[in-house]
């Protein structure tokens, strides 16, 4: 749980009573490699921090899947979509690892958010920063090529790499599995 307050901690300062409601609203998960935490068409009632393993966010479009967002360790999974509007989203997020994650249900973010200023403005913080995110990963697919793509992967999160089938990896950089193995084989 220290590792998910320090993460937090990048975004606000805890008063001890925020800390404290904040633990006790979290639950702590040990879950397997291919466990679903969302399912396809259904509303992301929970915010995941990864403290060990490794999530998949993806959908399905023409028959294919398509990955979505990695979420290693030190990082949160949800379906933000679905989890801020309260409707059912076509993603789903699954565990590529045996994982230990730490969930906290939109009901008791709702309620600590009207009790702890602070923690209202953390959850303010996290959106912005996921919109930032997405909005790199958005630019990067229309802006850069593939093989600056694989490159940025390779640089920002190596181990991904190593930990994530290859089909994935091509997915979430948008290029084909072909292209992937072209690129690898220049690197």
């Amino acid at each position: 749980m220290e590792t998910y307050f320090a993460v937090l901690s990048q975004f606000i300062h805890f008063s001890p009573e925020s800390k404290e409601a904040f633990a006790a609203a979290i639950k702590r998960l040990e879950l397997p490699k291919g466990y679903v935490l969302v399912k396809e068409d259904t509303i992301c009632n929970y915010l995941y921090f990864v403290e060990s393993g490794l999530t998949r966010t993806y959908y399905f479009k023409d028959g294919k899947d398509i990955t979505d967002w990695i979420s290693p360790e030190n990082s949160f999974a949800c379906s933000i979509v679905s989890f801020i509007t309260r409707k059912p989203d076509r993603r789903i997020i699954e565990l590529l690892e045996p994982s230990v994650l730490y969930a906290i249900s939109y009901e008791k973010l709702e309620e600590l958010y009207s009790l702890f200023h602070e923690i209202e403005r953390l959850g303010r913080l996290l959106v912005s920063s996921g919109m930032v995110q997405m909005q790199q990963k958005f630019d990067d697919q229309h802006f850069e090529t593939a093989a600056r793509r694989y490159q940025t992967l390779m640089k920002t999160n190596p181990s991904l790499l190593l930990r994530v089938p290859l089909g994935m990896i091509a997915s979430f950089l948008g290029i084909t599995q072909e292209t992937l193995s072209r690129i690898r084989s220049q690197v």
